[in-house]
């Protein structure tokens, strides 16, 4: 049995959760006040068994880096089932093997993600690391933390080492986002952006980068994005005076949370058909997992993080699953990639990935 703990502000959406055989369990806040158990079931069983296309490893270029799952939020869409009670953190001898890959492979861009990866004690010290090294640290934000206490100074750690924040809001209205999110994320999202703005983020001529993230919090496919991106820009200046360099838009993928809500809504086999129909195999050529590889907190790596919350490995060995340190002996070049129904997420329509629309 789980008793709700008391949490506040924005962290009361869902307050406490564990994840046993396959089934997720949480307490929800209902309009505020009301509080109950809600039993989800996994969607990874559904998952597993696909007809999508095979494709191969090309030429790594990012190390995606999962630094936990500890989040001061707990979002419905969340496909790492993040949150404020979650305890898993990767450890600092884990990072040096980060910071040794990185050196060793010549790996130009560290993409850092979580949970809110700055809520790991060791985030600074990454950063400051993987900079030295002339690597490209992205920061995927959830800007309220930027406005969290111990998290003030962060704005101007990012602007120092010209981390290039990619900040979620999944909606230039009040509403949705605090539909999606909880109380006050929206307003706390645009003080963090605020912030940013402040230090040349986002602004033209700056060489400090600031790009937002979309995701529907539907069963839909995202609108295009290049529309979309305008109506971001327009409604969040008109409203907050805030720029931004681009926006991202990705489809939300049937897994975790997101799955739970398909399968208790009745959506879920809605939700996959209209991924396989929108299907478009020219987005083949450049899904993120083909340049891309996802280490998790303890070190074991993945295709995508997608297939890190679904445990579909990175087969690079002989055995069931490949740490970081085994990694830096081979070359993944020409691999084949873990693949499940989820992948359809990907090249549905415009195509999704963790750099938006794939064309």
């Amino acid at each position: 049995m789980l008793y709700p703990t008391e949490l506040p502000g924005h962290l009361r959406l869902l307050q406490r959760e564990i994840v046993t055989n396959g089934l997720t369990s949480v307490w929800c806040n209902i309009n505020g006040s009301t509080l109950v158990q809600v039993t989800m079931q996994d969607t990874r069983s559904l998952l597993l068994e696909t007809d999508f296309p095979p494709i191969q490893r090309q030429k790594l270029q990012t190390l995606q880096v999962n630094l936990g799952y500890l989040c001061n939020l707990s979002c419905t869409h969340c496909h790492v089932n993040a949150g404020p009670t979650r305890t898993e953190l990767m450890d600092r001898d884990t990072i040096g093997m980060v910071l040794q890959y990185l050196s060793t492979k010549s790996i130009g861009k560290l993409d850092l993600t979580g949970g809110s990866p700055e809520m790991n004690p060791d985030f600074e010290y990454l950063v400051e690391s993987a900079t030295d090294m002339d690597v490209v640290v992205m920061d995927r934000c959830n800007p309220t933390i930027l406005v969290e206490p111990g998290y003030e100074h962060l704005p101007e750690f990012f602007a120092r080492h010209k981390v290039v924040v990619v900040a979620s809001l999944p909606c230039y209205s009040e509403q949705n986002v605090d539909q999606q999110r909880g109380k006050g994320v929206y307003q706390d999202s645009i003080a963090g952006l605020k912030k940013l703005n402040a230090l040349g983020y986002g602004k033209p001529g700056s060489e400090l980068l600031l790009n937002l993230v979309y995701n529907p919090d539907a069963p839909i496919l995202p609108p295009p994005q290049q529309e979309l991106e305008e109506d971001y820009k327009n409604e969040l200046w008109a409203d907050h005076q805030i720029v931004f360099n681009e926006l991202y838009t990705l489809a939300n993928m049937p897994i975790s949370r997101f799955g739970a809500r398909l399968l208790a809504k009745g959506h879920y086999s809605d939700y996959m058909k209209l991924l396989r129909e929108s299907f478009t195999e020219e987005n083949l050529e450049t899904v993120m997992c083909r340049s891309l590889i996802s280490v998790d907190y303890q070190g074991y790596i993945y295709d995508c993080d997608f297939n890190q919350m679904l445990s579909i490995p990175l087969l690079a060995s002989d055995k069931p699953r490949t740490h970081l340190r085994e990694l830096l002996a081979l070359d993944i070049d020409g691999l084949d990639i873990g693949v499940g129904e989820h992948c359809y997420g990907c090249t549905a329509g415009q195509g999704s990935s963790c750099s938006g629309a794939l064309n």
